[in-house]
This record gives structure tokens, sequence and C-alpha cells, in this order.
């Protein structure tokens, strides 16, 4: 099911009809997917339903517009367009809503989104990239308002860069940087913040985007009015509207029952975006939302009889299916065939779906239910084992879960009791969890060979000089020989391109590779990301710099959401390896503290947050993360960007491993573990703490996500017998993580003698200056004071009390 793309050439009226035909067949299909997808959440077989039900005509011209190589970053109203793709069809549409996990059958996301969120497959199912100019393209949805806006931005810049950039291999990516990506997004949506950051930055970048707007009027239940000024979203963005004098977009304006007009206006932006490399925002109005906002409540609500009565006679279908009988197309008697015809198909499509769904989970409760049977025949609990098994086989329509609550639940009544039967039933479970969790929890991050923690450390080869240098020039050293060895790789940031950053650790750079690679960005820090994910979901290497660590609160939202999900969230199918390069620790002041690390490590599971305690190890993760293909945040220690470093020789080759700890200072009294800038503070204490007969072993985190994938903490554990966390976040943040990282996941607690400690900052956040440092963040004075209590604890004769 697609709709004829070619409109390049004359149609014959045969031709021409036979074409409206195909796409009124479409737009009734998406209808009646809507209609019945309704009914399958109220019945209870699908648990939410959020339909493109209203919007059906607009998409089938954008559908004609789009080429093969663009790329979609859209919302969850999209579904006619995939249909007129040729990248859904009825039984998948239903088997999202069913969330099979299957991803043959649900290529959306394997079930792990619910229904009218779409993608296509950008890698095979070895993670190898597709030939992304051969297809049709979407990048996955997500549900968060506007949050598909910025991606949309960075997946419309790769054209330019393409287009513009030479020497890199675009053979799989681009066609000449003619892709467009188009977005869509509905008229109350338009009021977030990410939508207007999109707006500007696509204005000042002049890149190929084109933005569909669906107004109905609603967002949910209110009504424009309290949404938009002037209730008119192409209004209010008319300054943006390109002139002889400025440049800016080209702003378009269409009824969404127009067909014809409709078809021309998506013709013309497509024109404008393709050839020009100019955005162009289509405020698409007049149309409906025939059902409401979702299955969770009735449009009837909140809409007046005579609001009611205007949706249904300006529903684009009913307009469409008018203005054929009119124009000679078809004849009422033809259509309803047709309609007949659509209905009987649907129905057909849905239980294929349903059955695809549910057959193998029978399958699965036969198995169970007979390993039931046979342990109730042994047991002394057979009476309440048989109960247990007849309420599952009873259920008409069961899920995975009432399977492993029945077996899991049958185990309790064995726990004094031993026979063959329940050994069968704990291989059962066990399996059972083994075969369907990574149904559920696969793919967070890459599962290939090219997976960062696969890649080897390569230490750093010095020539014997002894040569010092500021740290910023190891970095800068190390940049210069990335961007030779990896053509596709570029960066970008606030202050990143003229001037070098504002730690100089880009000094010259843009000189030597253009404004384009090494580029200036405005104040917009979750449009930066949105630039580094859509370009990275294209084939380049992007290294997003968000000034400081404490800008990327703005820019959270996209990275927790959009970013740390995407190969999860499609199984595997897309990635998006962007590397987030931000600086912080050691700041000074409320807004420059620098090391919210906890927060950061609970939002953005998927990405690695790598917290390197100089420049010769941040040169080396950039250089392990361009040679794999994932997603990470590096965080520079902004302190020491002018302390001495040797200088390497093999800039862009020697690696940092991703992961792995390093034991800095060995030691047999007391572990302690720590991060970053406040690492350097612990190394000097624990000199001073020789003096007094305590020898500390000093390891360096290096990588909170992943941490420790080899356990070497808890064998020093083995060895000291004590523990000390230390770093400068909030108490109960990364320390925090990192202590349940070695007592419950390396079992650490095993080795300790005593309490294991950890030592953060205050709870408040910095005040300013250096005595605002002092009293709020560990000193190393605290750092001592805290390592020599829990050495005086154990033996109070050689360490007495201090105070």
């Amino acid at each position: 099911m697609s709709t004829n793309s070619d409109l390049k050439k004359e149609l014959s009226f045969n031709d021409f009809k036979a074409q409206v035909l195909e796409d009124y067949k479409i737009a009734v299909t998406s209808r009646e997917c809507s209609l019945l997808g309704r009914r399958e959440v109220l019945t209870g077989k699908a648990k939410f339903g959020i339909f493109g039900d209203g919007k059906e005509v607009p998409q089938l011209a954008w559908a004609k517009a789009f080429a093969n190589g663009d790329f979609r970053s859209g919302y969850y109203r999209d579904q006619t367009f995939m249909m007129a793709i040729g990248a859904l069809d009825i039984q998948t549409f239903f088997s999202g809503l069913y969330a099979n996990t299957d991803i043959s059958l649900e290529p959306m996301s394997g079930g792990r989104q619910m229904g009218g969120h779409f993608s296509t497959f950008s890698l095979d199912e070895n993670g190898q990239w597709n030939n992304l100019t051969k297809q049709k393209n979407s990048s996955s949805d997500i549900s968060p308002t506007a949050g598909q806006m910025p991606r949309l931005l960075g997946l419309a810049q790769a054209s330019k860069i393409y287009r513009n950039v030479e020497g890199i291999d675009d053979t799989k990516f681009s066609e000449k940087g003619n892709e467009i990506a188009w977005g869509t997004i509905g008229n109350a949506s338009t009021s977030e913040g990410l939508f207007f950051e999109t707006i500007n930055a696509a204005g000042v970048l002049q890149v190929p985007m084109v933005i569909s707007v669906w107004d109905d009027e609603y967002g949910i239940s209110v009504h424009a009015r309290h949404q938009t000024t002037k209730e008119n979203i192409s209004e209010i963005l008319s300054g943006f509207q390109r002139d002889n004098e400025a440049k800016g977009y080209e702003i378009l304006r269409v009824k969404g029952w127009d067909y014809v007009a409709l078809i021309e206006t998506y013709q013309e932006a497509a024109k404008i975006a393709r050839t020009e490399h100019v955005p162009v925002l289509i405020h698409v109005n007049e149309l409906t939302q025939p059902q409401g906002h979702s299955t969770s409540g009735s449009h009837e609500r909140y809409k007046d009889k005579e609001r009611l009565a205007w949706e249904a006679k300006t529903d684009c279908n009913v307009q469409l299916r008018k203005w054929m009988i009119e124009t000679g197309i078809s004849t009422d008697e033809e259509l309803i065939t047709i309609e007949k015809g659509i209905k009987k198909a649907v129905r057909e499509g849905k239980k294929a779906a349903w059955n695809a769904y549910l057959n193998p989970i029978l399958n699965e409760r036969t198995t169970i239910s007979e390993i039931l049977t046979q342990v109730a025949a042994s047991s002394a609990n057979r009476v309440f084992i048989e109960k247990i098994n007849n309420e599952l086989l009873a259920i008409a329509e069961p899920a995975r879960k009432d399977l492993a609550v029945a077996a899991r639940r049958v185990l309790r009544y064995l726990v004094s009791e031993d026979s063959s039967a329940k050994t069968q039933l704990t291989q059962w479970i066990d399996s059972y969890f083994e075969a369907i969790q990574p149904k559920y929890s696969s793919h967070l991050h890459n599962e290939t060979a090219s997976a960062a923690e696969n890649i080897k450390e390569i230490k750093p080869i010095y020539d014997g000089s002894n040569e010092e240098v500021d740290g910023r020039v190891v970095l800068r050293d190390n940049f210069d020989a990335i961007f030779t060895k990896y053509p596709q790789s570029l960066i970008f940031g606030e202050d990143a391109g003229a001037i070098g950053d504002v730690n100089q650790g880009l000094e010259g750079l843009q000189e030597k590779y253009g404004e384009l690679r090494v580029a200036d960005a405005g104040i917009r820090e979750a449009t930066i990301i949105g630039q580094g994910i859509g370009m990275a979901m294209r084939g380049l290497r992007p290294i997003a710099e968000i000034q400081y660590l404490d800008y990327i609160m703005y820019a959270l939202q996209i990275m927790s959401d959009d970013l740390a999900t995407v190969h999860y969230r499609t199984k595997g199918r897309q990635k998006a390896p962007l590397i987030v390069r931000t600086r912080g620790h050691r700041l000074e002041g409320i807004w420059h503290s620098g090391s919210q690390m906890g927060g950061v490590l609970n939002l953005i599971r998927g990405i690695h947050v790598l917290v390197p305690r100089n420049m010769t190890k941040a040169a080396g993760f950039y250089n392990t993360l361009l040679e794999s293909d994932e997603p990470a945040l590096v965080v520079e220690c902004l302190n020491g960007y002018r302390l001495k470093e040797k200088k390497p020789t093999n800039f862009g080759e020697f690696k940092t491993p991703i992961g792995v700890v390093e034991t800095v200072k060995e030691g047999n009294d007391i572990t302690v573990l720590s991060y970053g800038s406040t690492l350097r503070i612990v190394q000097d204490v624990a000199k001073e703490l020789l003096q007094v007969g305590i020898d500390v072993e000093v390891i360096d985190a290096q990588s909170l996500l992943p941490f420790d994938i080899n356990h070497d903490v808890v064998k020093s554990l083995a060895k000291t017998n004590r523990l000390m966390i230390i770093d400068e976040d909030v108490p109960g943040g990364a320390s925090a993580y990192l202590l349940d990282k070695i007592l419950n996941e390396q079992n650490g607690y095993q080795h300790l003698d005593s309490q294991p400690k950890t030592l953060a900052a205050k709870a408040h956040r910095p005040a300013y200056g250096t005595d605002g440092d002092y009293f709020s963040k560990p000193s190393a004075e605290d750092i001592y004071e805290a390592i020599y209590a829990v050495m005086h604890e154990n033996n109070p004769n050689d360490y007495p009390k201090l105070r």
C-alpha cells in the first residue's frame, strides 16, 4: 500500500483517476484502522490508543513529495503517511497496538512503544547501516510534546554537511545533500519551547527542513485561544518569512481538506527545501479530530454541537469523497463498494495481528500448564497448585505476565518439597525469563562487536623528551588528528568555532577545517543536542559541545527521552552515536557547580557517562568513541586545561577504555574511589596520609556508565577490607550510585571489615568564591579527616582521634 509520488510526468485522466482512487483507499484504510483501533482499546485488548484520524488527506499529499533518502521526524498522528510510503500496513498497525514483541511483525518498535510511534530500519539485523538513500526513512518517534523537533534540525543539517563538506563517504547516506527532513507537530504543541528553539535554529542554519503543523484548533481539550497568540501559528511566525533583504523561512498555508491544493503546496515546499536548502513551514488548518485526542476521553465533552457539526462536514475524508464524485472520478456506488471491501480487510488484518500476538503466548501457556499439572500430582499442596493452574487456564487472552506469575506462585508451595517436577518448573522459570526478558530489555546499548566496551586500550606514546604542555593543547592536537582521520566528524557548540572554545581546546581548528566542521552555535542547548542526534542518525560523527555541565540541564530532556532511548526503542534498528562534550567539576557558585552527576546518571541510561581526570584521558575517550558507534557524555575537568601534561606522539590513536577503572596509587589500608577533579585532591591527600602510616589505594572510576566492568574495585577491597567513595556531587548522588554498584553488584560487602563510607558535597549548591568551594565541597582536609576517622575506628591506639 503506497501512494504514487511520481508527479513529474503528465498523467492521463485514467492514470490520474487511478492515483486518486488509490489515495482514497489509503485514507479510508487509515480511518478504519483508527476506528477499530479505538474499539480494541475500549474492549481491553490494547492498553491505549492515539490515532491519526482527521489528518489523512494532507498526509497523502505529503507522501507524494517525500523521496527516497528523505527523513521524517514526526509525532503520533502520522499513520496515513506511513501507510502511503509503504512502511505500515493493516496488520502492522494492529501489531503495534497490541505491543507484539516480534520486530518482524511490529517493525516500529518491537512492542516497546505504544501505537502511533513510527520508525523504519536504518540498520540491518547485524547493526550495519542500510543504504538510506534507497529507502524512505522515519526516525523513531517519541511521546514528549515537541520532543521530535530538535532531532529534526539535525536530520536536515546532515544534508547541508553532505552537500558542502568534501571528503565524506556518503555512499549510504546522501545524494549530494538533496534530502529533506520532514517534521510534523500539532498546533497546540507549537507552544513548547523546543518548537520555537528549533524554528529559530533552522532559520539561522538554513537547512532543508519542512515542518507541517496539523491544526485542528485543539490541544487535547484546550482550544487554540489558550494555546497560541492570535490562535494562528503561521501568523505569529510571519516575521520569519524570507524576503529580498534577509534569509528566513518560506511559510505556506493550506486547508487540510483541499486535496488538490495540498498536493500543490507540498510539491512547492519540496522544491524550495530540496534545491535551495531553505526551511519551509506549512500551516495545515481546518483539520478535524473525529475521535478526540485519544482513547482516554471523548471530544463531545469539550466541543459544542456547532463545532461537532462543522467537523462532520469538513472532515478531510468526507471532502475528498465529495470532490471525487463531483469531478467524475468516481461514483457514490463505486466508493461504497470500495469502503465495504476496506472495512472487511481491516477486520481481517486486525484478526491476523491479534492471532499473531496471542498464539505464541497460548503455546507457552500450554507448556507451563502441563508442568504445573505434573507438579500438582506429586505435591502435598496439590489443591492450591491446581487452583492456580485452573485460574491460568481460565484467562481467555493471557499475557506473559500471567504465565510468569502463576509459575512463580506455585514455586512457593514447593519450598519444602523435592521432586523432578519441581526441578522442571524451576528450569522452566529460568529459561522463560532468559528467553522473554530480552524482548523487553535488550539493546539498551550496542550488542555487536563495535560496542564501546569492546574497544581495547591503547596507551599514549611519549618520545622521551618529557615535554609538558597545557592540557588544552593535548585536547586540541588530538581533535586535529580526529578531524583528519574521520572526515565525517564535526564539532559545534557555543564558542566552539571562531575562538576555539572557551578553554582553547579547539584553537585554530575552524580556520583549518572550515566553519561547517568546527562551528559556533547559538545559546540553545536542546537543539545543539538535537543537531547531533539527527546528524548521527544519518551517518555523520558529530560532537555536540555544551559549554558547561550545568547547562546540560537545558538539554537533559532531549538526552534522556530521545538520545538515550534510540537504540532501545527501535530494538537495535536505529542508532545515534552522538558524543556530547562538556566540562565541569570544582566550579564555583550556585549556577556553575558542575557536578550534578547523580541526576545525570539516573536520567540518561543508554548513554555512556565518562569522567576523565585529565585531558589525555579525555582525548583517549574521544578516540575510543569514534572507533565505536554509541552515544556518550564526556565531562572534562574545567580546572585542568592549564595544568601541565606530557605530550603524546600518537594523537588520534591512543584510547582510554570504557567501563574500566584505573588504580593510580596502590595501597594496603583502605580503598578510596573517586573521579574527575576531586581525584587529584585525593591523590595529594594520599601522600600526606603516608606520613602517618596510612597507605591508601586510590582508584579512578574514569567511567560511570558503565562502571568497572572488570570488578577491579572489589579486588582491591579483598586486599584493603575498607572502602571510601569521594566525589563532589550532593549526598546520595553519584557516590551512592557507585556504592550500590560495589556492594550489591560486585558483592564487595563480603570483604569489608568496617562500614563503607561516602564523602560528598553539602546538600546545597556551592556558594560562590574560593571559600564557597572550600565549605561546600570536599576539601583536602575533609578527605584527610574522613579517611583518618575510618582508620581510627579500626585502630584507635595507632590513630588517636583528631577532633
